[in-house]
């Protein structure tokens, strides 16, 4: 792990957490009452700040339109601020911008030192707060020895395919395995980088503070333990996970995330500093008041969850053996209404959704990940729209 000074803009991002969240609320710090989430940079998954009014008990998904296909592996998905969709693909280890309005692809290069096997590879991809100034994508990724996060910048003015700098590790040490190698990452309201980590396969590392698997880590933008993170020196923000694959913000700037299960029960979580999550003593809701039970949970057929977003005071859950796209009312960080599935089985495997702006969504398959069965044209980016 590098190991860089903290700047000291941070401090406010100090004060935010050691303020603590608002009462009831689990997540990251609350922004002040007249705060706006807007305006926290293209790498965050964060909203405007939305009314507290739960959403309507039953809501809908319409597919507009087929943005992109012919697609590989595809695992990452982030608009770039002006226009342009950024995706990465797992197994070939390159990173295309699409042009969301024709669907044409420019292959902006390869990343180096991705050793793609199993479930590892080029994962997920964020852009920095700062991006229109300083340009750096972020990614995660398998290597011969760990699963790491490096940041690259970007420089569309050159040949495609040689756009991409060369990766500066930004943090390094989560463990790898064939499966559970985690992958998302997103900054959040407060300019933090936060990412999603599996156990690998070895289920005694949830419970291990010390260890990088099955957590939640809170990292700035260099790789330190962001300040004010609930374990001191640690860049540990919950931990008792079994693979976190979707992580977003709601309105209220409370975080969600999106990890499955084993046997029995995939979950969606709100995300407490400090919180057990409970894998491998508790899968799903448990009578042990040590865990934080999860918002909801689905059996693994039902779900399988991948990504996640939030639009129209819902959490969006995309399914991967589940197949279908999954519609989380919330109240606060408990449910409103019954979830209710949508897209069953009419695109096959769901990997990625990202907030579009308002009541839009764009969603991306995953059926040439080698566990779907791929049709021509796969895989795809769908326009959805959605209440």
């Amino acid at each position: 792990m590098r190991r860089r000074a903290v700047p000291a803009v941070l401090a406010a991002a100090t004060l935010l957490l050691t303020a603590g969240c608002s009462s009831g609320d689990a997540g990251s710090p609350a922004l002040d009452a007249g705060a706006s989430a807007s305006g926290t940079g293209p790498g965050t998954s964060a909203p405007p700040r939305q009314s507290a009014q739960a959403p309507p008990a039953k809501g809908s998904v319409k597919v507009l339109r087929t943005v992109a296909e012919g697609l590989d592996s595809p695992w990452g998905l982030v608009p770039v601020p002006g226009g342009g969709l950024l995706v990465s693909s797992r197994d070939e280890a390159t990173i295309v911008r699409v042009d969301e309005k024709t669907g044409g692809k420019t292959e902006l290069g390869e990343v180096a030192g991705v050793s793609a096997a199993g479930e590892g590879g080029l994962l997920g991809i964020a852009l920095s707060p700062d991006f229109a100034s300083d340009r750096m994508i972020y990614a995660y990724f398998t290597s011969a020895s760990d699963n790491r996060i490096v940041r690259m910048l970007y420089d569309d003015r050159k040949p495609a395919g040689e756009q991409l700098g060369a990766p500066d590790t930004v943090f390094k040490g989560i463990p790898k395995g064939f499966i559970h190698n985690g992958g998302r990452i997103a900054f959040g309201p407060d300019g933090m980088l936060y990412a999603g980590t599996g156990e690998s396969g070895d289920t005694g590392l949830s419970q291990d503070k010390d260890s990088l698997g099955g957590k939640i880590l809170r990292l700035t933008p260099e790789g330190e333990p962001a300040p004010g993170n609930p374990f001191p020196d640690s860049p540990v923000y919950s931990y008792g996970h079994r693979n976190v694959q979707g992580l977003a913000w709601d309105g209220r700037q409370r975080l969600f995330a999106s990890e499955f299960g084993q046997d029995t029960w995939d979950e969606l979580n709100a995300i407490e500093p400090g919180g057990n999550y409970g894998w491998p003593e508790a899968e799903g809701t448990s009578d042990d008041s040590g865990f934080r039970d999860p918002v909801d949970q689905w059996s693994t057929g039902e779900a399988s969850p991948s990504g996640i977003a939030y639009a129209e005071g819902s959490v969006w859950m995309a399914g991967l053996r589940g197949k279908r796209l999954w519609r989380i009312p919330l109240d606060g960080t408990k449910t409103s209404a019954e979830p209710q599935p949508f897209l069953a089985d009419e695109h096959g495997r769901l990997r990625t959704v990202v907030a579009a702006g308002g009541d839009r969504l764009y969603v991306m398959t995953s059926n040439t990940d080698g566990r779907g069965s791929p049709k021509d044209g796969d895989d795809r980016i769908l326009e959805v729209r959605v209440r």
